[in-house]
């Protein structure tokens, strides 16, 4: 059985657990197997005391050893305690909170006592499978999921005829209780899972009305994969004594993936990523980008290109969604390409690459992203395009995974046709051995005698008319290829020395003194654009950095100052841009609203405010960031 639903339940012994309930363990649940396992010597489900309807259950999912954050947690929740759990993806958090929700739950009131808070439709859907499958040997207890971008009137008809359990965004959880359709009176038990990219995704509003609703006397537990001032604050004020459980970050994936990287200037990352694809021998791939404009734009170019590639983001309907998923489970498609939050809880085993085509934001959704590969007990790869100027994101990387991601080269087009002529070939000896291949053979024998010409020489014309390969423009593909490589590695290496030179972004610290005081020029205004956000859309100073740098090509040093005015801002950026950067940077988005980039064209308008907090925000080394305030959490999911 694969136990890579959700964060459930590791059957093999975990021999690193930390035995006092409230500490912190530095080390990982181990991967989750289904072969025989040795004797335990750590805690068992059955030293849980769990309820016999639950122990029932879990003893017919066939599980023995609890994970580290299940050992710790399940006892706490028993007790009736509130708890803050930091786990990640893949250490067991579902079953955690699902078998001490159930023990909370009472089958004879047919309302709702448990609710269960996910930032994902998919999470949503996953989590509710797995605790129904916890709730199989107790009466009736129906556990419903709640998640936009599926029809209102079954989900009111559901909770309507009653249920006991459920696991919902919080945006149709919110819809749901401002039409009347979901009472929260009876509430229990309340878990936020995956609380920082509940955050992160802009639902705070909603969890707090929701906890407003929840009855003041409930048990409440909190998952996160990190734990940053502003979970500490949600915990503060909503839990109880809690206590803190940690369990280390997660590391079963990096174990089990190679991870590497290659530096690819940002024009060519989709032919670049078409050789990987095209010379990769895993089943299927995720590719990961920062936006959802970036995602459909890579999937429209594979499939350009002839790759059996679809595209999932939040613009994507869930029935739909749902449908490209079950395709790439069933291997009617081959390469997913996907933003962080549209693949939270995807669970396919044939899923053997990873690509990440924009560098991750944090180094912990980098974590996540590779976590989709290397499951089962199977090995994966995961590789990370990396810009000529994104290599302080990839020493902040190799310091979160404890570890060194290997440069490789990508594919070149001889690489490929090499590859696709050596799969024609492995089915050679297989193709003989099935027969008649005699009119073959004859009109084989009969061109050479005619044309006087090697069998040999005629066999490699056929292998390179079988891979596309036409010679000439063959030739030319590589020769570019081979430029590609070069400006790739000399931009590297000009960034390496600028860096060297100004600042080690890898430590915090400037290696010598500030621009100002070396007495260096900054560069010149450059040109004035006008985006469409600004201090009512809630934008800050490092989130137009951010989305200008991720999507326009650009490096922090191209941007010089910015002005935030009331509903858009101004940005001096010294790079030139084209017509194709600017049409990517009209679909970014800044604080969930596009960016709309035009050439300013004068004053603001009447009735606009000045800037507040706007100004040149350039520090020493050349970053923005922020400043003061919390960043506003961005890009909302779909109800």
């Amino acid at each position: 059985m694969s136990l890579d639903t959700p964060d459930l339940i590791t059957p093999t012994p975990d021999t690193d657990q930390a035995t006092a309930p409230t500490g912190h363990t530095t080390t990982e649940a181990p991967e989750a197997t289904t072969d025989q396992a040795p004797q335990p010597t750590g805690p068992t489900f059955a030293s849980l005391d769990l309820p016999a309807p639950l122990m029932a259950a879990v003893d017919q999912l066939g599980f023995v050893t609890p994970s580290a954050i299940q050992a710790r947690a399940i006892p706490e929740l028993l007790a009736g305690r509130d708890i803050t759990g930091v786990a990640q993806t893949g250490t067991g958090k579902t079953a955690a909170f699902g078998l001490p929700l159930l023990a909370a739950v009472d089958p004879a009131l047919r309302k709702v006592q448990a609710l269960v808070l996910t930032p994902t439709r998919e999470l949503a859907m996953q989590v509710a499978d797995a605790i129904e499958s916890f709730a199989s040997k107790m009466d009736d207890v129906r556990v419903l999921p709640v998640y936009g971008g599926a029809p209102y009137v079954p989900q009111q008809r559901a909770l309507r005829d009653g249920v006991h359990v459920v696991v919902g965004t919080p945006g149709r959880i919110k819809d749901h209780l401002e039409r009347g359709a979901l009472n929260l009176d009876d509430i229990r038990f309340l878990v936020l899972d995956e609380a920082d990219e509940m955050l992160r995704m802009g639902f705070a509003e909603d969890v707090e009305e929701i906890f407003g609703q929840a009855p003041a006397k409930r048990q409440v537990a909190l998952f996160s994969a990190t734990m940053p001032p502003a979970i500490r604050k949600v915990a503060d004020q909503h839990l109880t004594d809690p206590v803190q459980i940690a369990v280390a970050r997660q590391s079963s994936t990096v174990t089990a993936v190679r991870q590497t990287y290659a530096v690819v200037p940002f024009r060519h990352k989709v032919g670049s990523l078409a050789r990987v694809l095209a010379t990769s021998d895993a089943d299927a791939a995720i590719v990961f980008t920062r936006t959802r404009g970036a995602a459909e734009d890579v999937g429209s170019a594979l499939v350009e290109k002839g790759i059996s590639a679809a595209t999932i983001s939040g613009d994507v309907a869930q029935k739909e969604r749902e449908k490209i998923v079950e395709r790439l489970r069933t291997g009617a498609l081959d390469v997913l390409v996907a933003t962080d939050v549209a693949a939270r809880g995807l669970d396919v085993d044939r899923i053997g690459l990873v690509v990440n085509f924009d560098v991750p934001g944090e180094p912990e959704a980098y974590v996540h992203r590779i976590g989709r590969t290397g499951r089962a007990g199977r090995t994966g790869e995961a590789l990370t395009f990396v810009t000529p100027h994104e290599r302080g994101k990839l020493r902040s990387i190799e310091r979160t995974i404890r570890a060194q991601l290997e440069e490789v080269d990508i594919p070149s087009p001889k690489d490929v046709s090499a590859h696709r002529v050596k799969r024609t070939l492995d089915k050679v000896a297989a193709r003989r051995e099935a027969g008649r291949l005699e009119m073959y053979t004859d009109l084989i024998r009969t061109y050479t005698q005619d044309n006087d010409i090697d069998p040999l020489d005629v066999a490699a014309a056929i292998a390179a008319l079988a891979v596309g390969d036409d010679g000439p423009r063959a030739r030319a593909e590589q020769e570019e290829y081979e430029r590609e490589r070069a400006e790739a590695k000399a931009a590297a290496a000009r960034r390496t020395s600028r860096d060297g030179d100004r600042h080690d972004r890898s430590s915090g610290f400037s290696r010598g003194r500030s621009e100002g005081e070396r007495g260096i020029r900054r560069p010149a205004r450059g040109t004035r654009y006008r985006i469409a956000v600004g201090h009512t859309h809630g934008v800050q100073p490092g989130g137009i950095v951010g989305a200008l740098t991720g999507e326009g090509g650009i490096t922090g040093a191209d941007v010089g100052k910015i002005d935030i005015f009331g509903s858009f801002s101004l940005v001096d950026i010294t790079a030139p841009l084209d017509n194709e950067a600017l049409d990517r940077l009209a679909r970014a988005r800044v604080a969930g609203k596009p960016l709309r980039i035009t050439l300013d064209r004068g004053a603001p308008r009447g009735g606009e405010r000045g800037p507040r907090g706007g100004g040149d925000h350039r520090r020493p080394d050349g970053d923005r960031g922020p400043r003061g305030r919390t960043p506003q959490w961005e890009a909302r999911s779909s109800r």
